[in-house]
Formats: structure tokens, C-alpha cells, sequence
């Protein structure tokens, strides 16, 4: 898909970095990596200590990120202004 998206110049959204990055894409707008596995490490800690899966609550990401591809928006001729 990032292949097809960069060959035609379009822009191209995605939401993992890693996504992004391999797959030539613009941009990647998700939840933050770290905040997702500390989060999943306090249910796996749960579950091992003998809690039911069924009964731990089911949680949202509260923290997200918007990561740009400065090498793809110059590969299309966008320029980025620094923040």
C-alpha cells in the first residue's frame, strides 16, 4: 500500500510509526507505544497473580501522538515547519 501511495504521490496515513516508516506513508497518528505495553504489563501482572481476565476493566489509551515522515513529505515536495 505505501509503495502504490508513494508512486501516485499520495499522502498516505497510518497508525503505527512502524507502518509509516516501512510502508513510505506520511504520517502516523495512534496511541503512544510505551503508554499501550505499561498498560498491558499491569494486566498480564493481574492475570498472573490470579485474577480473571473477564473481570479486569477494559481500558482506552488516554495518551496519543502524531509522528510525520520528514523523508516521505520531502519525497512529495511538503514542507514541515519545525515547531
Amino acid at each position: 500500500m505505501g509503495e502504490l501511495a508513494t508512486r501516485h504521490r499520495l499522502l498516505a496515513m497510518y497508525n503505527t510509526w512502524i507502518q509509516a516508516r516501512d510502508g513510505g506513508g506520511l504520517m502516523a497518528y495512534g496511541p503512544v507505544s510505551s503508554e499501550v505495553q505499561r498498560r498491558v504489563a499491569g494486566y498480564v501482572e493481574r492475570i498472573l497473580k490470579g485474577a480473571k481476565p473477564s473481570d479486569l476493566p477494559v481500558e482506552q489509551p488516554t495518551k496519543f501522538e502524531l509522528l510525520i515522515n520528514l523523508k516521505a513529505a520531502a519525497a512529495l515536495g511538503l514542507t514541515i515547519p519545525a515547531v
